[in-house]
């Protein structure tokens, strides 16, 4: 399994820096937990760790080399789920998850998305368009991709936003198991979150 790892990570908006000297190894099993106040700079890091932007120093290491140079090969075997969730008002929950799939490059069928929304507690609610769902239910369907995507390594920002007790419960166990299987997980959360890992680091930003 490969070794994410941030090298002297730093990160400016404007004329601020948020962080800077960001180092961490993340290995098989598991789990980073990113802390912070608000604009402490958590999203700004888990997009630089997906891609989606690039840190003014440092680099991010996959499996020893740098995620700029794999591109796809990096991309394929990781999952970002951002806190605005992404869905569309006018598709149904099933349309939702496979365009979503879709576009990180996992295809599946309407079988295999209705059973990931079932399993997410979304049964009955599948046919719907989004628009009449609730905020906790929306935010299942998003969640419903940790199940149909099959990837290593699990970037989540703020996975518990709108969730209820119980399925804040189902998403703590979809986690057990992805890091029992060899997986790995980045996430924030302001909410407290026991997990059972193989290993578990607190990364905390000024």
């Amino acid at each position: 399994m490969p070794v994410l790892q941030g090298k002297s990570l730093e990160c400016v908006r404007g004329d601020r820096r948020l962080f800077h000297g960001i180092d961490f190894t993340l290995e098989s099993g598991g789990l980073m937990q990113v802390q912070g106040s608000n604009g402490s700079g958590k999203t700004s890091l888990l997009r630089m760790l997906c891609g989606l932007a690039l840190p003014a120093q440092g680099e991010i290491l996959w499996d020893g080399a740098s995620i700029r140079a794999l591109k796809g090969e990096y991309y394929a075997a990781m999952t970002y789920l951002g806190h605005l969730g992404g869905v569309k008002d006018d598709l149904t929950a099933i349309e939702n998850l496979r365009v979503s799939s879709a576009l990180a490059g996992v295809d599946i069928d309407e079988k295999q998305a209705h059973d990931a929304l079932q399993h997410m507690g979304l049964g009955g609610r599948e046919l719907l368009p989004a628009k009449v769902l609730s905020q906790g239910q929306r935010r299942r369907v998003t969640l419903a991709r940790l199940l149909v995507c099959g990837t290593a390594l699990w970037i989540l920002d703020e996975p518990l936003t709108a969730l209820d007790t119980a399925a804040v419960k189902l998403v703590r166990g979809l986690m057990e198991r992805h890091l029992e299987h060899g997986g790995m997980i980045v996430m924030t959360t302001h909410q407290e979150l026991e997990i059972a890992a193989g290993a578990t680091q607190q990364l905390k930003l000024a």
